[in-house]
This record gives structure tokens, C-alpha cells and sequence, in this order.
């Protein structure tokens, strides 16, 4: 389960023998000798809640280690917790507005907004005072992201099973609505206050003039959207010559 504590916390998730010594050595070495580029970009860790899409009643604790390719798109690998033995289970794009206004709209439909997530409190960057975020947050706020699921480990999955599963943002209506004990438990652990503190310094924080509704699809349309695996025939390739 997201939020779980490092002493419990994937116990057998995923099932497995302790590694061994020589393996230990393979990684510290390579670690020493390749440049790992790609993970050194990660420059933030944001704590935030997701729902599934095809069932919001089932909302978990995320973890984003976010890396930003430029000022219109950031990529985030998201884990269920933030401990040593994290599990990695998904991706989310992050995109601002302007680039949103030039996808299908088909496409947008799998997109969600960010608006409601910064500026309730959901949103945080634990350990990070809220004056040093503050401009990042104030852009995000305008921005929208489309997030996969790959690793259900909310219900106990010890493997990646399955399809991915499309995650929705919390929202200001019944079904969007992150639960008080999930957010009480995020809270305690990095001793912050969502409603009476954070909430309340984001207070300012300009909302987008306007929130395209293709996104957030389900708020307007009660349509989820899920994924199916079904056998098809396969590509064949040309020969040689």
C-alpha cells in the first residue's frame, strides 16, 4: 500500500532472494563508470494523491521524481513511496497549456487538470519551504498531465500485472474528493498541514482563466477509460533481399 513505512514496507514486494555480494559489487561499479544522465535530471520530489480512472474509489498516496526537459513539459518516474525500496509504478507527462490547446481532442480526453491538485494543498514537495516552490507552483496551476499506472501495488499486487490502468487527478466534486484519513497520513508523516496551512498560502495563487473540459473527461461526461489486452495478428516483416 502507498505510504507504507520502511521497516514493513515491501516486505515481498516484489518476491525475490536478497541480492548477493557479487551483485552488490556489478552495480556499485557501473554505477562508478556510466553517467546515469537521464536520472541526474531529476531535480524534485513531489508527494501528491491519484485516482484510478476506471475506479476513484480507489485513491493512492504518489511520489513524483520530476524532471524537467524545458518550461512547457516535465516527465515525472512515480513511485508509491519515497522510502529506499519504493516501488516504481508509473509515469506521468506534464504539459503546460499552450502545448494541450494543439493535441486531438481525443486526445485530451486522457488528459487531467492540475489546477484544483496545487491549489488545495494535494500538491506538495516535502522538506521544501512553500516561498522556494512557490513559482513552480503558480505555473503548474495552468498546466495538465497524463498519467499510466503500471504497478497496481494499492491492491497488493507483488508484480506489474496486467495493462496499465489511466489515473485522474483529484477534483472539487464527490468522486474527485482525495480521502481525509489519505491525506491525514501523508500530513503526519512530513508534519505539514494541508488544510490549515498549506491551502491557506496558496490562497493567491491565480487559477487558470480557463480549464479545457476535455480534460478531466469524467467530471463532464461520467466516461472512464481503461485498457484491455486482446491477441492480434502479427506484423510480418518484408525478407531481405
Amino acid at each position: 500500500m502507498a505510504g507504507r513505512d520502511e521497516a514493513s514496507s515491501h516486505e515481498e514486494i516484489p518476491p525475490g532472494r536478497p541480492m548477493s555480494m557479487e551483485q552488490h559489487m556489478v552495480d556499485k561499479g557501473a554505477q562508478m563508470l556510466q553517467s546515469l544522465k537521464p536520472i541526474k535530471q531529476m531535480s524534485q520530489h513531489v508527494c501528491t494523491f491519484a485516482l484510478y480512472s476506471h475506479d476513484m474509489n480507489r485513491q493512492i498516496e504518489t511520489h513524483h521524481h520530476v524532471t524537467r526537459i524545458n518550461q512547457d513539459f516535465l516527465q515525472c518516474a512515480v513511485y508509491d513511496s519515497d522510502d529506499s525500496r519504493g516501488c516504481l509504478i508509473g509515469v506521468e507527462y506534464i504539459i503546460s497549456d499552450r502545448l494541450f490547446e494543439n493535441l486531438d481532442p481525443e486526445e485530451q480526453k486522457l488528459w487531467h487538470s492540475h489546477a484544483y491538485e496545487i491549489k488545495s494543498g494535494l500538491w506538495v514537495s516535502p522538506r521544501v519551504p512553500e516561498m522556494v516552490v512557490r513559482p513552480e507552483l503558480e505555473n503548474l496551476a495552468k498546466t495538465y498531465g497524463k498519467f499510466w499506472c503500471t504497478w497496481q501495488t494499492d491492491r497488493g499486487d507483488k508484480l506489474p500485472l496486467g495493462p496499465p490502468a489511466l489515473m485522474m487527478s483529484p477534483q472539487p466534486v464527490n468522486l474527485g474528493m482525495v480521502k481525509p484519513a489519505l491525506v491525514q497520513k501523508r500530513d503526519d508523516k512530513y508534519n505539514i498541514s494541508t488544510d490549515e496551512a498549506i491551502k491557506t498560502t496558496r490562497l493567491e495563487i491565480n487559477e487558470p482563466e480557463w480549464i479545457n473540459p476535455q480534460a478531466d473527461y469524467w467530471k463532464q461526461h461520467g466516461k472512464c477509460f481503461a485498457i484491455d489486452v486482446e491477441p492480434v495478428e502479427m506484423k510480418r516483416m518484408a525478407p531481405f533481399p
